[in-house]
């Protein structure tokens, strides 16, 4: 099969839509078909370089005004030679909706089925970042989805978000973990020992540092007696952030082996972005044995089991999410309870096992327009 993923992102970026592209193309890969990407040109120094596993088209790109961590790409002939040179079965949209609605279009001229991939609340975004255009966001979201054979959701949430604002032929597909990368056993004590030098409770953060996130909320926490916040990432908030959080440990970004050696050597983990699509920190974070406290919205509802993998709080909540940790604090017993369950939650979840759940979807669109020709 030959696929052009059409992504908003790709490494070295690092983020959600990032990993999530890569990880489909290794996968397409590894089972024999032949991928192509079509990606943003990235600035440099982004990020870690990341070997690709296929050809990487990239188109020139502007930094997001506010947010130059983020890159949009500019209006090119290169999505549509690409598809046409590729020959390309299947499009794969990552995330579509600035590069990935050139990418549907070129598909749609070309006749080439297409696969879109939700994974970013624009709606919430816009929320945040501009207090109103909620309604303009879904508008393209509807617009950009409807015209793909197939939309894949990564939660029950989103799903259901976008059967309500009238998005057709939508299926689940979730994210797979890595799950020998992230594991218990990388836990380091040495490390423990530099980030808590008093053995205080080490409560952690992982992911960007942005307004849509809400990091702020781990300020109650950053008060409680013998705990230490630590937060790993960067992005556009981290100047605030650092004096909003009164002794907090800020570590930058931190990729592969040396991010899991740190998830591992936390004793709780608190994400508290109440957008998130899927989440895939809080799946890092339990197959790295850490019991995770998340807000009650998106994602996290399908990934945390309350009660007995982690604790769901309710969003925006920032006392609710101090007394999460404190709950969690004062019972090591139960935090050896939810890390056990957590880890084994995740352990079936791989990104082969999720991948050919990918290929199947892909084989159902394929299946569809053959009928669909042939009547």
């Amino acid at each position: 099969m030959r696929v052009v993923i059409v992504t908003e992102s790709f490494p070295p970026d690092v983020n959600g839509v990032a990993h999530c592209a890569l990880q489909t193309a290794r996968h397409l890969v590894d089972r024999g078909h032949a991928p192509l990407v079509v990606a943003p040109a990235t600035a440099a120094s982004t990020g870690p370089d990341v070997p690709a596993p296929c050809p990487v088209v990239r188109v020139p790109s502007l930094p997001l005004p506010g947010y130059p961590q983020v890159r949009v790409a500019l209006p090119s002939r290169r999505v549509a030679t690409a598809l046409t040179e590729h020959r390309a079965d299947l499009v794969h949209l990552a995330g579509p909706f600035v590069l990935g609605v050139r990418g549907m279009a070129a598909a749609a001229r070309l006749g080439i089925p297409a696969v879109a991939v939700y994974q970013t609340d624009l709606a919430g975004y816009a929320r945040t970042y501009m207090g109103a255009g909620e309604a303009a966001a879904w508008r393209r979201i509807r617009s950009v989805h409807a015209a793909a054979d197939l939309t894949l959701a990564p939660s029950s949430a989103a799903l259901h978000d976008l059967e309500a604002h009238g998005v057709p032929r939508v299926r689940l597909w979730g994210r797979g973990v890595d799950t020998v990368r992230f594991r218990p056993e990388h836990r380091d004590e040495a490390l423990r020992r530099e980030l808590a030098p008093n053995g205080e409770l080490i409560v952690g953060y992982v992911g960007r540092l942005a307004p849509e996130k809400q990091v702020e909320l781990l300020a109650g926490v950053c008060g409680l007696n013998g705990v230490r916040v630590v937060v790993v990432g960067d992005g556009p908030s981290r100047p605030q952030l650092t004096e909003a959080l009164p002794g907090a440990v800020f570590l930058g970004r931190r990729t592969g082996d040396e991010l899991a050696r740190i998830f591992a050597s936390l004793d709780v983990f608190v994400h508290t972005g109440p957008f998130e699509t899927f989440c895939q920190t809080v799946q890092e974070a339990m197959a790295s044995g850490v019991p995770v406290v998340a807000p009650a919205a998106g994602g996290p509802l399908d990934l945390v089991a309350h009660g007995r993998t982690g604790l769901l709080v309710p969003p925006r909540d920032a006392a609710a999410v101090r007394d999460a940790v404190w709950a969690l604090a004062a019972d090591p017993a139960l935090r050896a309870e939810f890390a056990a369950a957590g880890r084994s939650a995740v352990e079936g979840r791989t990104w082969a096992a999720v991948g050919d759940q990918l290929l199947a979807h892909y084989e159902d669109v394929l299946a569809a327009r053959r009928t669909a020709v042939a009547a």
